[in-house]
């Protein structure tokens, strides 16, 4: 499986990863160890969870509220957004 980020999804990772950092110096670091070990998840089994939105589906990171939403096309894996739980759903619907 190939990783595919959008633009706009990866710029949210490192915005996110850069206020994190500017909350508790080593936090931001944690945050993109986490959305690692979530990509890491994804890519070892793409198919799980089912599909919730476009044919779209997202898993929870642990420690951090965000939901890492993607879409599996052929052998891509394509993040369409790395989302804050508290976010208005659906904002990134325009990225796939």
């Amino acid at each position: 499986m190939t990783l595919i980020w959008n633009e706009e999804a990866e710029e949210e990772f490192w915005s996110a990863s850069v206020y994190y950092d500017d909350q508790e110096e080593g936090l931001g670091d944690r945050f993109v160890t986490t959305i690692q070990a979530t990509l890491a998840k994804i890519l070892a089994n793409p198919g799980t969870p089912r599909c919730f939105d476009e044919g779209c589906r997202r898993v929870r990171t642990e420690r951090f509220p965000y939901f890492v939403i993607y879409c599996v096309e052929g052998e891509q894996v394509q993040i369409a957004s790395v989302m804050h739980t508290s976010r208005r759903p659906g904002y990134w619907k325009n990225r796939l």
